[in-house]
């Protein structure tokens, strides 16, 4: 009976190429399990910050894309390279501040692991970008399901990384992702509000980002009286 295959470890930054990152990014979104089982828990960050970059740029080209044919909720914002250079930027941001906190919940909840091995599991969990910035063009529920998406290969990680029982894991990371929705969501509804106030003031999103000091007091004399007539 032939010998089981070993499974390939994930991409190393010292022998990157693309058909490997394009596997590890595939067998992320579909097994999960499998991913975090075999991911190497230590080696530097330059392997994960470089799978993480690749992703966040593919998003970026993504959110470009739409924005050209005037279907993303970001509107000119994303137009030319604008998204392809930010979001990476603030994905590598986030995905360090999003490890510290995943980081101090895992210890504090019992793992031994260390802050590096936090990062790796989060950064790993950027492959789903390319298709949550699609999911993220429906009002609500893209943001709901990206969290969601996020929480749920956390739990993954929390189980195959850090040693956590199923229950454990989806009891953290359930309440994590719950009020992060919940949040995510208070947030959308206010910034949606604030926009239809505006366009109801006949002020366009072009308009507020070509926005100028004196437009802008002006703007906000006017909301004033209006809460006043209120």
């Amino acid at each position: 009976m032939p010998a089981a295959k070993k499974a390939r470890e994930p991409m190393a930054a010292s022998n990157f190429n693309i058909e490997d990152l394009i596997q590890d990014a595939f067998q992320i979104v579909t097994k999960p399990t499998d991913f975090y089982r075999r991911m190497n828990h230590t080696g530097g960050y330059a392997e994960p910050i470089i799978f993480l970059v690749v992703m966040a740029v593919i998003a970026g080209l993504i959110l470009t894309l739409f924005s050209l044919f005037g279907t993303t909720l970001l509107g000119s914002m994303a137009i030319g390279l604008w998204a392809v250079i930010m979001f990476p930027f603030f994905a590598m941001l986030g995905s360090f501040v999003g490890s510290a906190i995943i980081f101090v919940i895992w210890k504090l909840t019992g793992s031994d692991k260390s802050f590096q091995t936090a990062y790796r599991c989060v950064a790993y969990a950027g492959a789903i970008y390319p298709i949550t910035v699609v999911i993220g063009l429906v009002p609500y529920f893209g943001s709901v399901i990206g969290i969601a998406w996020g929480m749920y290969l956390m739990i993954v990680a929390s189980i195959e990384v850090h040693g956590f029982t199923a229950s454990k894991a989806y009891a953290v990371f359930g309440i994590v992702g719950a009020l992060g929705i919940m949040f995510n969501v208070s947030n959308e509804m206010a910034a949606r509000k604030a926009q239809a106030q505006l366009e109801q003031m006949g002020v366009s999103m072009e308009d507020i980002q070509n926005i100028g000091p004196e437009k802008a007091e002006s703007l906000r004399v006017v909301e004033e009286v209006q809460k006043k007539e209120k």
